[in-house]
């Protein structure tokens, strides 16, 4: 069986920030310097490729984006891929 991470996707939470972080008008950039008060260094550039899915997110990173963004954790995720 082929891991999720084999795929073009390498992630399940990135259509949910970029939705999560539109809905409150908070830029890329702005969600990048917010998670560094966390100590968790993710350039704007890295911001844009976790939300297209091209970059894998680690478990300190996603603490850190739930919580800038304001919410639980498991809103972040892709509910059809949890339910595969």
């Amino acid at each position: 069986m082929a891991r999720i991470i084999d795929g073009p996707k390498m992630n399940l939470i990135g259509e949910n920030v970029a939705k999560i972080r539109k809905k409150l008008k908070m830029s890329q950039q702005k969600l990048s310097d917010r998670l560094e008060l966390y100590a968790v260094y993710i350039c704007r550039g890295s911001i844009s490729r976790i939300e297209d899915r091209s970059r894998t997110v680690t478990d300190i990173e996603l603490y850190a984006i739930a919580k800038v963004l304001n919410t639980d954790i498991n809103e972040l995720f892709d509910k059809e891929m949890i339910n595969y």
